[in-house]
């Protein structure tokens, strides 16, 4: 056989990318490895912060070899990045499933209104978002991809209130300032008060209550099927 038939052979015989081969994964292809090494690295990371975390601590961290996270990972900075786009997906996922379940545009709000500023408030989120923030100049593009990724929380948002003004229950016209508008009302001065560490703990579930039940008020009172002749009256 000549050489090129042989390269021909072991190319058709070579497992594709992310395929398994005898029950097992290609390297660096294997989801539930690449989950230990995220958890670990989110153990370390939320411990020690970015900078003092080092590939070592990750690794004993997460029960791998060093030559089994550089096969996932490129250097710390990757990991960090891909742990942070993890965590953000995770959350993404859970407000559409609310936003899924959910017809009545009040309940709706609410509900997403809650699970949003419960999560804002979190003592996780806020160690993430300082490390985010503490490394914004080595690292923009990680601001702007945790920040203002391609699905992001106003998106998600976005196509929600989208389907109430096709219903009828909602008098938008610009869907994107609206979303804007009810994220900034939800989060309160909370973020603010956590982020900085004037306040110490998350609020209690009565706050948070309290909150977006008067966010949705206001939402409701500028963009509810009523407000196009509110508006006509007032102009």
């Amino acid at each position: 056989m000549t050489s090129k038939g042989l390269k021909k052979v072991l190319a058709e015989d070579a497992p594709h990318e992310g395929q398994r081969t005898h029950g097992r994964f290609a390297a660096g292809e294997d989801p539930a490895k690449r989950e230990q090494i995220l958890e670990g690295a989110k153990r370390v990371f939320m411990r020690l912060g970015f900078d003092a975390a080092s590939m070592n601590d990750i690794t004993r961290e997460a029960g791998v070899s060093k030559g089994t996270i550089y096969v996932y990972f490129t250097d710390k900075e990757d990991l960090f990045v891909a742990m942070v786009e993890a965590e953000r997906e995770a959350f993404l996922s859970s407000l559409r499933m609310v936003l899924a379940n959910n017809e009545d545009i009040e309940t709706g709000l609410y509900q997403f209104g809650v699970t949003f500023l419960e999560h804002l408030t979190d003592e996780n989120v806020m160690t993430a978002m300082r490390t985010v923030l503490g490394v914004r100049e080595r690292m923009p593009a990680l601001c702007s991809r945790f920040f203002r990724g391609p699905q992001n929380l106003r998106t998600v948002l976005h196509d929600y209130l989208e389907r109430g003004v096709a219903a009828g229950t909602l008098d938008i016209d610009d869907l994107d300032l609206a979303s804007g508008q009810y994220l900034d009302l939800a989060s309160g001065s909370f973020f603010k008060y956590r982020l900085f560490g004037t306040m110490q703990n998350a609020p209690s579930r009565e706050e948070i209550d309290r909150v977006i039940r008067g966010a949705i008020r206001v939402f409701m009172a500028a963009y509810g099927p009523h407000n196009r002749s509110l508006i006509a009256k007032a102009v």
